[in-house]
This record gives C-alpha cells, sequence and structure tokens, in this order.
C-alpha cells in the first residue's frame, strides 16, 4: 500500500516524531510508509490511520499514531478540539470525575506541568487544558476543523478504507479510528410547533460560543438530567422565572467542590504514580476503594458511616460506596434511604420533594448527577416545577409551552434533552463494511461488538470507547487511553507479522454480547429505563449497551484477547 500526501505533484515526506516524554517512540512497524509523489492533482491521500472526532481520545490517538510512525488524518466537525467539551458549554458544566484523576496519563510531564484549579473542572478549564495538549505535543496541524465525516466505505479487494467528507474530500486509510464519543449525538424531542416560538432556543449540548444572558427574562428549562441539573442553578441567579419542565426525577449528590489550594496541587502531583496505579486496577478509572464489608454485613452504624463519608467526599462514586449496592437490592434499599433523607432536608415543601426524588429505579442504575445547590434552587419562589408525567407537554407556540393543564409565557427555552448516546454518532455515518453491509443494518436490533473495539464484517474498523465496553460507566480519559493503546498494539502486531487487516469473528462478538447480557442480568441497571438501554430515544432498541464488571476487569480481558494472539479475531495476509 502507498501512503504519504500527494499535493498538486508534490511529495510530502512525514518524519517520525518522539512523544512529549522524550522517550523514543519505538521501533517502526515492519510494513513502514513509502512516499508517494504524483502528478496528479485530485489523486486521493492514502494513509494509515484516519481518525474521526478529536475530544480526549481522538488527541490521544494523533499522538500515539505518530509516535509509531504512522502517517494519520484526522477530521473534526466542530471549529476546535474538545469534543463533548467543545459543544456543551451551558452555564455550569463541569465533570463529574475529579479533575485531577480526568486528565491524560501517558505523560507524567503533561501531569506535573498543568494545575487544576477546582475539584471538578470547568467545561472553559477542560478546554483549555485539552488545547494546551494540542499544543504542548504540536498536533494541531494535523487535523482538519470544520470537517465532517459522511461515510467510510471498505473496499474488499484492495483492503482499504475510503473515507468522505462534507467538503468533498475523499480519503483512502489502511485503518479508520471512530473516536467519536458516546455523548455527541444530541436529541431534541419533537415538540410540536417549537419552530413557532418567537423567543430564544437554546439546547445544552450546543451552546452558544457567546455569552447568553438571562438577567429579567422568563425561561423555560426542559429536561432534568445531568446537564439540566448543573445549568439551573445559575440559570435560576439570573431569570426572572424559571420554569423547569422535568419527565424523569434523577438521582444527584452535592458535589463537594471546592478550589484547590496550592498544598493540594504539589500534593497530588507527587502522589500521581499511586493513584494512577489504583485508578488502572479500579472498577471505574478513580482511585476509589469501596468499603471492606458488603452492605449488610456492616453494622447499622457502619452503615451510616460509610454512606456519610462518601457524602461528604461529594460526587457520582456514593453508589459504589459498598461493592453490592449495584447487584443487591437489600444494599441498593439502604443507600436510596439515605439519599432521600439527605435530599428532603434540603426541600422546603415535603410534596415538592416527592416529585424531585425518585422512585422508579434503584439509586445508580442510571448515571448519578453531581450538583451544586440543585435542590435548594427550587425553593427560589421565582422558580417553579412542571412534572411533565402529570401535566405532558402539548405544544410550543411563538409565546411559550402548553401542557395538558396550562400555559406558560417565556422569553427564552432551554432544551436540556440529553444525547442519543453510544450509537447516535455513528449512525450518523454511513459506514459500509464487506459486501455493502451497512453499520445501521448490523446495529438495527441494538449494538453488537467485539470489547466494544470491532465488529464483524467491518476490518480495521475501531472504536473508542464504544458500546460493549465500559465506556460511559469508567473514567473516559484513561478508558480512551486504554483502548487507544490496544488499537495501536493491535496495528504493530499486523504489520509485524505481514497481515493485512484484522476483523473479529461472527462468534466471538455473539459471545461477547451473550457475556454482556449475561453480567447485565445479574445487576439492578436493567431495572431502569435509562440511556444506558436506549431509552430516552423513541424507537431504539432497548438493549443494555455497556460492560459491567469493572474498568479493571475489562482491561484484563482486553489484554488476555492480545496476548493469546487475538483471540476472537481473524487475518488477512497482505498479497
Amino acid at each position: 500500500m502507498a501512503q504519504g500526501i500527494p499535493v498538486s505533484g508534490t511529495a510530502v515526506i512525514r518524519t517520525r516524531e518522539r512523544p512529549v516524554t522524550g522517550k523514543p517512540p519505538g521501533p517502526p512497524p515492519a510494513t513502514t510508509y513509502r512516499v508517494v509523489v504524483s502528478n496528479e492533482p485530485d489523486v486521493d491521500v492514502v494513509v494509515d490511520v484516519v481518525i474521526v472526532g478529536v475530544g480526549f481520545a481522538g488527541i490521544y490517538a494523533l499522538h500515539k499514531f505518530r509516535s509509531l510512525g504512522l502517517t494519520t488524518r484526522v477530521f473534526e466537525a466542530a471549529p476546535e478540539v474538545g469534543g463533548t467539551w467543545y459543544y456543551n458549554r451551558y452555564p455550569g458544566a463541569r465533570c463529574d470525575v475529579e479533575s485531577v484523576d480526568y486528565c491524560y496519563s501517558f505523560s507524567d510531564e503533561l501531569q506535573q506541568q498543568w494545575s487544576w484549579s477546582e475539584k471538578y473542572a470547568t467545561q472553559a478549564e477542560i478546554l483549555s487544558y485539552l488545547n494546551w495538549v494540542v499544543d504542548t505535543l504540536d498536533l494541531r496541524a494535523g487535523i482538519t476543523f470544520n470537517t465532517r465525516v459522511t461515510s467510510a466505505m471498505f473496499d474488499d479487494a484492495a483492503m482499504v478504507w475510503t473515507v468522505n467528507t462534507d467538503t468533498g474530500e475523499s480519503i483512502s486509510a489502511r485503518f479508520c479510528v471512530m473516536a467519536t464519543g458516546p455523548l455527541s449525538a444530541a436529541l431534541t424531542p419533537d415538540f410540536p410547533g417549537l419552530s413557532t416560538f418567537a423567543g430564544e432556543v437554546y439546547h445544552t449540548a450546543h451552546w452558544p460560543t457567546e455569552t447568553v444572558d438571562f438577567t429579567g427574562k422568563r425561561v423555560a428549562v426542559i429536561g432534568t438530567g445531568s446537564s439540566g441539573i448543573q445549568s439551573i442553578p445559575i440559570i435560576a441567579d439570573q431569570a426572572e422565572k424559571l420554569v423547569v419542565f422535568q419527565r424523569t426525577p434523577n438521582y444527584s449528590v452535592p458535589a463537594g467542590n471546592r478550589a484547590l489550594t496550592d498544598e493540594d496541587v504539589a500534593a497530588y502531583k507527587a502522589g500521581y504514580a499511586e493513584r494512577r496505579r489504583l485508578s488502572w486496577r479500579s472498577g471505574g478509572g478513580s482511585p476509589h476503594i469501596a468499603h471492606p464489608k458488603l452492605t449488610m454485613e456492616a453494622t447499622a452504624q457502619e452503615r451510616r458511616d460509610a454512606f456519610e463519608k462518601r457524602w461528604e467526599l461529594g460526587g457520582v462514586l456514593f453508589s459504589k460506596t459498598f461493592s453490592d449496592q449495584m447487584t443487591d437490592m437489600d444494599a441498593n434499599d439502604e443507600a436510596r434511604r439515605f439519599y432521600e433523607e439527605k435530599i428532603r432536608a434540603l426541600i422546603d415543601d415535603p410534596d415538592l420533594a416527592e416529585l424531585l426524588i425518585p422512585n422508579d429505579h434503584p439509586i445508580g442504575t442510571k448515571r448519578i448527577c453531581t450538583d451544586t445547590n440543585y435542590f435548594q434552587t427550587f425553593n427560589r419562589p421565582h422558580v417553579e416545577l412542571v412534572s411533565v408525567r402529570r401535566t405532558p407537554i402539548v405544544s410550543i407556540d411563538a409565546t411559550g409551552i402548553t401542557t395538558s393543564e396550562a400555559h406558560f409565557d417565556v422569553d427564552a427555552i432551554v432544551l436540556a434533552t440529553g444525547f442519543d448516546a453510544m450509537t447516535g454518532a455513528l449512525a450518523n455515518i454511513d459506514i459500509v463494511g464487506r459486501g455493502g453491509h451497512t453499520l445501521r443494518e448490523d446495529w438495527a436490533d441494538g449494538p453488537r461488538t467485539y470489547l466494544g473495539l470491532c465488529v464483524d464484517d467491518f476490518p480495521n474498523l475501531f472504536l473508542v470507547s464504544g458500546p460493549g465496553a465500559p465506556a460511559v460507566l469508567a473514567n473516559m480519559v484513561l478508558h480512551a487511553e486504554a483502548h487507544v493503546n490496544w488499537i495501536a498494539d493491535a496495528i504493530t502486531y499486523l504489520d509485524s507479522h505481514g497481515h493485512t487487516a484484522i476483523e473479529a469473528t461472527a462468534d466471538a462478538v455473539e459471545d461477547w454480547n451473550a457475556e454482556l447480557n449475561r453480567r447485565a442480568d445479574a445487576s439492578l441497571f436493567t431495572k431502569a429505563n435509562s440511556w444506558y438501554m436506549g431509552a430516552n430515544v423513541p424507537g431504539k432498541p432497548r438493549v443494555f449497551m455497556l460492560f459491567i464488571g469493572g474498568f479493571a476487569a475489562y482491561l484484563d480481558i482486553c489484554n488476555e484477547v492480545a496476548n493469546a494472539g487475538y483471540k476472537g479475531f481473524d487475518f488477512v495476509k497482505a498479497p
């Protein structure tokens, strides 16, 4: 396969680059690239790897593949890096994983040079961090922005992918890596009359770059998932009147956010080696250690003390206070009762508390949100909660929102209505594998993968944090690093053994899906109509899309597959 970039008759030679750590990048693959010289201006670019998306995963993939001497093209629909952290800039947007953990681990130089300012980083600080990494590693010139990939088609005869973009570019590549993110396809419900609304309409997943000021305005927020829960207190500080339309209440735990002192920063930097060791061997990619006893083995006082300690620490890990909270209903009930007691103490009106506290799913079976003064916001006189389960939204007109009981005049509508998670971004790309077989057809009854990384009939196509992996159940930064490293090792293995392609077998895919279902059925997760199961998307198959069992256990399985010569994969030799 000829590799290189011919541009208007000029050969462009790519040199191998050193990573930021200063360590040599290791030996080049056995099939090294050759310079292509062309006098034809319209010859397609031919590279080793096309990467789609430049959030955390795409950025690291570009750096990693370059360090191996692989030629790359990277496409990003946005005008900047960041992925979900570029688009989700709504008021109050923060990560729910501690900032010192939600950052790259592959370079200690990066870890030591960057200092986080808060326990939970804002969207703006995360975006600044990603831009700093890109510039520190000199990656920006390798990224094509404002360009959306529209299709990726596999050529059975040539054993290459052809990737097409909305700018008319067509690129051939040996490998295609989809770093499109599990939360990047925003959902906008089909409310009758939404297009006729005369005021401002915003979606939390497509927030404008310019400042939005709600001062003196009547604002409606539709949705009380994570983005709604984070933005509602901030919007309430500005708005003259705020009406929150809630379909489903969600469990949310106070974040306990605070500024990090110089002493905090020095301590976490000094302890990064151990912190990362614990994170890589943990259940979720953070250095959390559950209580040594099972919930009901602990005394009532031990349980309360453990829940209280975790509550004071704040954040989503409340659901992992005890290791059996997500598998044993009695254990889950103990956590739920403690939670309800805490939240009822924050809400003045008992009837309002009944609406805001979930009663339809075990705690933690939908992702627990983290907040700052969310529940207290509903004690404010200018904030109103409307349950659309009791009084559904019927229509929207020029002046506001009509439910089955009343009309609400508003000046602005904020749609905090979530995502077509895990599969939505991939479904928006026309991905065609062997024999014209499309990924949409393959996933018509729900996604099916091997390890969340590959799909049968789609050779040399890799998914980063795809369905069938822990994905959103783990620290997504470490998860992205793990997947990219696994893909890089697989490519090196192919090249060193003279193979052209790697493809998951149908049996491996079916067996993996059966394993996912077995694990899900042994947990409490399937008792919730969550976006983990696609329940928030009308018509989407109800399939639990994630690996349950822990981040470390999953990584062990992936390593076992690789160490066994990529068990469950077929190889095609180079001609």
